[in-house]
């Protein structure tokens, strides 16, 4: 079991850590800080310039993902991670892939107000006997503010403790008996990651105002098409209705002609294996039809209907392409075969 402790700079979630290891003997302190600082230390200045830390960089979240998996297989127990998951898509990544591995996260959210956290982000820059560990005050100020903007979706999502009054070891005890009582348990589902190339089959339906329907995965980052991927010897079109049925809880299969819309090849880019994408039409939903959707909260935190300028700020790009692509053809009445979300062109 993971037990991350979120939060904001100057929460004391280092600190709490160290005090949580000692209260349970069987666990194990795991800071991705350390990871993150050698990323720094070895990447090229102009990939680190517009980075607002390295929580932003993809490597930082797959590698401890990879550390606290290997960790965990070499101590067995509990292992705790004091680390600052401030945008949502960046929670969904990395507790969706531990859930893949079958390890369970307890999501705890270390809280204090907003003076106190100003007040020791200040002491902390005073002391600071190194730069590059400790964040200068407009790095503190601009981190204060993506947590205030984090707030609402980190309180739904973790079990809250409030520091603003407690020592670091009465934080901790807090902890111990919350992470007892089940606190903070993350009901993700568990999607195993796959071992190659993968056929996977979505379907776009539509409002009366023709806006596509797109929902929100609890385990990667993104919005999504509602589908998933073909089981061997199944029929593309059948998994995708089957997904539908299980995802919003609509039975497309009664009176719907699931034209296809677009074949997408996507090439495999590490870690990612890559492998064939299809939509599909799934027709218009009448509004008695919508308010029959139904959303497992272990998969999907929420769906919405969207323009096409809409989705272009919600969907990975990828994503975003094959629905460009799949609304063209679904006017013109035809099927569009796609490498990477770029048309294919005939030689000749």
């Amino acid at each position: 079991m993971i037990v991350w402790l979120n939060g904001a700079y100057g929460a004391g979630k280092t600190t709490t850590a160290r005090e949580l290891v000692d209260l349970i003997p069987t666990s194990t302190l795991y800071d991705p800080e350390a990871t993150g600082q050698h990323l720094l230390s070895v990447l090229p200045g102009d990939r680190l310039e517009d980075l607002s830390g390295y929580q932003e960089l993809a490597s930082w979240r797959r590698l401890v993902v990879d550390t606290a998996a290997a960790l965990l297989n070499e101590t067995g127990g509990m292992l705790i991670v004091p680390a600052a998951l401030l945008r949502q898509e960046h929670r969904d990544e990395v507790f969706g892939a531990l859930a893949a591995r079958g390890i369970p996260v307890r999501h705890l959210l270390l809280h204090a107000d907003e003076t106190i956290l100003r007040s020791r982000a200040k002491q902390r820059e005073d002391t600071a006997g190194r730069a590059e560990v400790r964040p200068p005050h407009a790095w503190s100020r601009d981190h204060l503010t993506a947590y205030e903007r984090a707030l609402p979706w980190l309180t739904r999502d973790a079990h809250v403790i409030d520091t603003s009054a407690l020592t670091a070891r009465q934080t901790a005890a807090r902890i111990k008996a919350a992470v007892r009582d089940g606190a903070g348990a993350c009901g993700i589902v568990q999607t195993p990651a796959p071992t190659g190339e993968t056929l996977a089959a979505g379907v776009l339906m539509f409002d009366e105002e023709d806006r596509v329907l797109l929902v929100d995965p609890t385990y990667k980052p993104g919005w999504e098409f509602p589908g998933g991927v073909v089981e061997r010897g199944e029929p593309p079109a059948r998994a995708a209705v089957r997904e539908v049925a299980e995802e919003l809880g609509l039975d497309l299969a009664a009176g719907t002609r699931m034209r296809l819309l677009v074949v997408d090849w996507e090439p495999p880019r590490s870690p990612r294996y890559g492998g064939l994408r299809l939509l599909f039409d799934g027709g218009t939903l009448s509004a008695d039809r919508t308010d029959e959707l139904l959303l497992p909260a272990a998969e999907l935190r929420g769906w919405r209907f969207v323009t096409e300028e809409e989705a272009a700020d919600l969907l990975p790009p990828e994503r975003f392409a094959r629905l460009h692509w799949a609304l063209r053809a679904r006017a013109l009445g035809r099927t569009v075969n796609l490498e990477a979300g770029e048309p294919v062109v005939p030689e000749g």
